[in-house]
């Protein structure tokens, strides 16, 4: 393979000779994405080169799909677990065969935004810094993947021995889940309404059961209603219904929830989160994540009732540490998350999947290598 560098070596996990192309999945536009053979991807000095073991599905990539959001030709894919093939020139801190996660966003550290901590904001977190070629865009469904320098810097955390690629690929998803309730800042005996309890949600309710919280979950699929309860939701309801609602009030001598957190994007939900707190409650907004998304609620319930309505986007280099030892120590049981593992060739099963899961869907992995 050339490359951008003489310095630099590549070295495949499974041992092969240097590779000239690997499989991408290949976003086209109008939804179609094509697994197809493009160039391993150059890296210059400062970066390196990733193999990617485990690349997780996240909403955010299949709505960017669906919708046809931005531009193509793009690989996405970011929540990226793999092993590092190759070294640019000046990189001292990895070295080839070291078992990583990488994080596709980094911020400047130095901007208005970052002074504020508001990094998904800052100009340099929203240039995609991990690319398989084409517009970066994260990259992870493809063999490999190109880290550039800033995000090398800090943007990368070393998998211990004995963590599997499938669960550390949970690093990326994990951190802005703790973000999130950072923001929320949940005590003990707070009652937090936790709205949609798939992966996402499912992992906020094992962070919200370490604070010793009360836990109301919801979902319309009784699998995930069971996993909740799981996973330390103290009780878990079908939204639909009025055991919700009322499971809140009596929980709360009839005030509503401390706490809300919506982690699913249906219609009307915002307003359900709004109908279910308390006055002075705070509602984090986490699945709100497309501009074609429009919510209704009285201002009244807002300016009178005192509530703060809140959005949380992204992940924060402030938790990275916090979030890869949450997963690297099996403090949270994210594995157990994993329903189905695809291969690259498959991954239009798993993004139908993904899109339209069965009622014991979860997360959804695609395994490069396989």
């Amino acid at each position: 393979m050339q490359t951008a560098d003489s310095s630099l070596t590549l070295r495949a996990t499974t041992g092969s000779a240097a590779l000239a192309t690997m499989n991408a999945a290949v976003y086209k536009g109008a939804q179609k994405v094509d697994v197809e053979a493009i160039p391993v991807p150059q890296i210059g000095r400062g970066e390196v080169l990733i193999c990617v073991e485990t690349c997780g599905i996240c909403h955010t990539d299949l709505k960017k799909i669906e919708h046809d959001l931005l531009p193509p030709p793009r690989v996405y894919g970011h929540e990226t677990a793999g092993v590092i093939a190759a070294v640019g020139e000046g990189v001292t801190q990895y070295a080839p065969g070291d078992r990583v996660v990488v994080f596709h966003h980094i911020p400047c550290g130095q901007c208005f935004y970052c002074s504020k901590k508001l990094y998904a904001q800052c100009t340099v977190y929203k240039k995609v810094g991990v690319t398989a070629g084409f517009e970066p865009a994260g990259g992870g469904f493809s063999q490999y993947v190109r880290v550039m320098d800033w995000i090398v810097e800090r943007g990368i955390e070393k998998i211990p021995e004995g963590v599997s690629f499938d669960q550390a690929s949970f690093v990326e998803p994990v951190n802005t889940c703790v973000k999130g309730m950072h923001q929320l800042d949940p005590q003990p005996g707070d009652v937090v309404a936790i709205l949609g309890q798939g992966p996402i949600g499912l992992i906020f309710t094992m962070l919200a059961a370490r604070t010793g919280a009360r836990i109301v979950a919801t979902d319309t699929m009784e699998f995930r209603r069971g996993l909740a309860r799981r996973f330390g939701a103290h009780e878990a309801h079908d939204p639909r219904g009025e055991t919700f609602s009322r499971t809140v009030k009596a929980m709360t001598d009839g005030r509503g929830a401390d706490l809300v957190i919506i982690a699913a994007s249906a219609p009307g939900i915002v307003e359900q989160a709004v109908a279910c707190s308390r006055p002075g409650a705070k509602i984090l907004l986490f699945a709100q994540t497309s501009h074609k998304e429009r919510i209704e609620v009285s201002g009244a319930d807002i300016c009178v009732g005192e509530r703060t309505l809140c959005g949380s986007y992204s992940a924060s280099v402030d938790v990275q540490k916090e979030s890869a030892n949450l997963v690297f120590s099996g403090a949270l049981p994210v594995e157990e998350l994993v329903s189905h593992r695809f291969t690259l060739t498959d991954i239009h099963l798993a993004i139908e999947r993904a899109l339209h899961p069965d009622p014991e869907s979860l997360k959804i992995v695609v395994h490069p290598q396989r």
